[in-house]
């Protein structure tokens, strides 16, 4: 048991800026990922209770728009968002392997991660502000739980590249069914809770999917700022089908 409560707090400071009890833990490392989707849930709540407080407060749309936007990435500290960055100026550079992968670890941020946070931004804004007054935002709660679900399960399933931090880290099978059964519960308590808002963190599977897919190919191999891009594509077109819907 104290190997799991390691676990977790090494996740919650790692992967998000909620302040956590500050421990490490060697032994407990191959059990992180398991508790990535519970920090999903914790961060979704806050993000949720935030959508409500702006409908209690009557905010204008812009302004509620930029608080929903900004959350996800001010509560990371801005981690995955990093990864969407170095990924995009190494994929869309069209190099070679070996090139694409020496841009990855670039310190230099490049026009093409400039240009695709510029994008990125002004969508998720333009998505939350235009969320209906109606719409249900339990949903958000779900959204980080399924996307982080995504990002255990690649790291833990796919092959890491030989440079990753998980490259030598046990990735024990068991795990892979304990997070298929965590992003079934979450993929269908959204429909439960929330009806066709539920379609929402689908749209998050789907567009990490598609992103992991396109990013994995390029680079030969799997990797933190992988599952850091394509997490901020998944939650992007999650947002897009909770406002479009």
């Amino acid at each position: 048991m104290k190997k799991y409560l390691y676990a977790f707090a090494m996740c919650q400071s790692m992967f998000c800026a909620i302040p956590a009890p500050q421990a490490w833990d060697e032994k407990a490392k191959d059990k992180m990922l398991l508790f990535l989707p519970v920090v999903g849930l914790e961060i979704g709540a806050i993000w949720a209770a935030l959508a409500w407080l702006c409908r209690l407060l009557n905010l204008p749309a812009l302004v509620g728009g930029l608080i929903l936007c900004a959350y996800p990435y001010i509560v990371t500290g801005f981690i995955h968002l990093d990864g969407y960055m170095d990924v995009t100026d190494a994929v869309k550079s069209w190099r070679d392997l070996e090139r694409r992968r020496e841009i990855l670890k670039d310190s230099h941020v490049g026009s093409f991660a400039v240009i695709g946070i510029v994008l990125l931004m002004l969508a998720q804004f333009a998505l939350f502000a235009s969320v209906p007054a109606e719409a249900n935002f339990l949903i958000l709660i779900f959204i980080p739980a399924v996307s982080r679900c995504c990002s255990a399960l690649a790291v833990t399933g796919l092959r890491p590249m030989s440079t990753s931090q998980y490259a030598d880290q046990k990735k024990p099978k068991s795990h892979i069914v304990i997070l298929s059964i965590m992003l079934c519960i979450f993929l269908a308590a959204g429909f439960l809770l929330c009806g066709k808002y539920g379609f929402a963190p689908v749209g998050c599977l789907v567009g990490y999917g598609l992103a992991l897919l396109r990013a994995y190919k390029s680079l030969d191999g799997m990797n933190g700022d992988i599952s850091g891009y394509a997490l901020t594509v998944g939650e992007l077109c999650a947002a897009a089908v909770y406002a479009l819907i």
